[in-house]
């Protein structure tokens, strides 16, 4: 007699169970006891009871799972909540998590929730939202633990007994004196191994690095990326200490800017919502003012043409390798774009390093075009071997005319990819919108002009 196994029961289907019985104890205890991330998926699989999840677990788990669901699901929950289980949420929320879900809103809509926040909390969120867009003071947290220099060790553990419940985190401790003013970070590890007696004062060296809070959120990422560090104090002018910036608040911020700039390297503006929660209307609106830009610039390229249309009637096999060309220097502008916006991205290249940069893209730009020549030469030579009447007898003349052009126009385009991002930099502008589509239609009106430029230098007086 052989013993069958029940199938398991996966988590949709119990919590489907659950909302059918309507036992509110029941969902609660359930919802209660899953992970954080599981619950997290049950709101996107279940649209229609996101409110009622969030609603049916305790503030502080229903808190934990609504900082990591995308905004427009965030957006949804606030609108299907009761007043008093929003102001329960909203209030129980870090405050850089909280100012970080309102400055997405309308200014109508966060004043309203403004008022249920506890007058501790609202005064907490309008400070923070006082800060400009994208300054790392909108990032910051003010829980924290600090010390003083003059604490011993077991004064210290009383301390955060005391306070490092509501801490964000509690690795690090930050020694202040009392002005308020910053002296040194220490880590929990050099309190836990040092004697109850012993003073701080004894155990910190004074080297410590802060952020300020007005300076941008890209500064946090270096910054983070150059230290090992879960967090850094952040400080006023005066070098008061304001509240701390922790790693994963800074990988969300660069994981957004990494997003927005590939929207625009694709030759869009950045999206402010999910691909496919984002209007027809305004994904439209964001698509076409680059599409007429990019189709204006192509334009130029007609002009060209038709400023070269009697060369192209004298030498009509011209025209057969207008595509190779100008696609050759488009894909080499398009390499160089990318690889420098990905550099300055991470702080690999600065604008002091144009030259640098410069001379790289030239010393390649002549390799890359030389391949390229070269390859184009043997394509004529074969198809000329093969049926020599396709070229005439000018095949090698204009096997050098592609030869020569290739360099030039790859050549070009490296070194316009590459400098865009910079020069924009320079300008104060976004390096990502020197974007591929943008310097391709840049490399085609200049590479058409290579092109003919090098068909007069071998043809003038044979074909032309």
């Amino acid at each position: 007699m052989s013993l069958e196994l029940e199938p398991e029961v996966s988590l949709k289907e119990q919590f489907e169970t659950l909302m059918i019985r309507e036992d509110k104890l029941e969902i609660q205890d359930f919802l209660n006891n899953q992970n954080i991330s599981d619950v997290a998926e049950l709101v996107d699989e279940f649209p229609d009871y996101e409110g009622q999840i969030l609603a049916n677990m305790s503030v502080h788990r229903a808190a934990s799972v609504f900082k990591i669901l995308d905004l427009p699901t965030q957006k949804h929950v606030i609108k299907e909540l009761p007043p008093f289980k929003t102001a329960e949420l909203l209030n129980e929320l870090p405050a850089d998590d909280r100012t970080s879900f309102l400055e997405e809103l309308p200014s109508n809509v966060v004043r309203e929730l403004i008022k249920l926040l506890n007058p501790e909390e609202r005064k907490i969120t309008l400070s923070l939202l006082g800060y400009p867009e994208n300054s790392i003071g909108r990032l910051m947290t003010p829980d924290y633990v600090y010390i003083y220099a003059n604490d011993t060790v077991a004064e210290v553990f009383d301390t955060i007994r005391k306070y490092g419940k509501d801490s964000e985190t509690i690795n690090v401790l930050y020694v202040i004196d009392r002005k308020g003013e910053l002296i040194d970070d220490i880590r929990i590890r050099d309190i836990i191994l040092a004697a109850p007696d012993k003073r701080v004062e004894e155990l910190i060296d004074g080297r410590f690095i802060a952020l300020k809070a007005y300076d941008d959120q890209e500064t946090a990422n270096e910054a983070f990326k150059m230290n090992n560090r879960v967090a850094l104090p952040v400080v006023s002018n005066t070098n008061k200490l304001l509240g701390i910036v922790t790693i994963d608040d800074v990988l969300w911020v660069a994981n957004e800017e990494f997003s927005e700039d590939m929207q625009k390297m694709g030759g869009t503006e950045a999206l402010d919502e999910p691909y496919l929660e984002t209007p027809l209307m305004k994904l439209f609106k964001k698509r076409v003012v680059w599409l007429i830009v990019l189709f204006l610039g192509e334009l130029l390229t007609a002009s060209a043409m038709a400023f070269f249309e009697d060369e192209i009637a004298k030498a009509v096999v011209l025209a057969l390798f207008i595509p190779l060309i100008i696609s050759s220097g488009g894909n080499s502008g398009s390499q160089a774009s990318t690889l420098v916006i990905q550099a300055m991205a991470v702080g690999e290249v600065t604008l002091s390093d144009w030259w640098k940069v410069m001379r790289r893209e030239i010393i390649q730009g002549l390799m890359l075009g030389t391949a390229l020549g070269i390859i184009g030469f043997i394509r004529i030579f074969l198809w000329h071997s093969i049926s020599p009447e396709i070229y005439g007898s000018h095949w090698d003349e204009i096997g050098m005319v592609v030869g020569f052009s290739l360099v030039g126009v790859v050549l070009w385009g490296t070194l316009s990819g590459s400098m865009l991002p910079l020069f924009l930099k320079k300008l104060g502008a976004d390096p990502a919108v020197s974007s591929a589509p943008f310097v391709a239609t840049l490399v085609d009106v200049t590479g058409l002009i290579i092109y003919f430029s090098m068909a007069f230098l071998f043809l003038k007086g044979i074909l032309l």
